[in-house]
């Protein structure tokens, strides 16, 4: 009886984390107007009110990073807000390109903060 209140007691004061979330889950690459390059439409929306910048990364499937080009590497994001990005890879990287990240980047010096990571993976 004591264990379930002590569960009880911890659900209660416990408090939710918000995160940003990226779509779509799992994105496709497609042929883009550039010969060799492949693209992938992405979006974006920060939930979170004490973040405001994002870095974006392109992961293989030991978590090694696999060169991109985007418009933004860091995007600035307001709380709230939405951004839709594109980012291109070589056609060579293509099957080396598994995961697709944004991480928050804590700006904070006076406050603790956790840092929060979305991955989609590649179809």
């Amino acid at each position: 009886m004591i264990r379930y209140l002590i569960v009880s007691l911890f659900m209660l004061v416990s408090t939710f984390a918000h995160a940003h979330e990226m779509t779509p889950t799992y994105p496709e690459w497609k042929y883009s107007i550039y010969d060799g390059l492949l693209v992938t439409k992405m979006e974006m929306f920060n939930k979170r009110d004490d973040v405001e910048y994002y870095e974006i990364a392109i992961l293989d499937d030991q978590w090694n990073l696999v060169p991109f080009v985007s418009s933004f590497k860091i995007i600035r994001l307001d709380y709230l807000a939405r951004v839709k990005f594109d980012v291109y890879i070589n056609k060579k990287d293509r099957h080396r390109a598994e995961y697709i990240c944004s991480k928050s980047k804590i700006r904070t010096k006076t406050k603790p903060t956790i840092s929060s990571m979305i991955c989609s993976r590649f179809k």
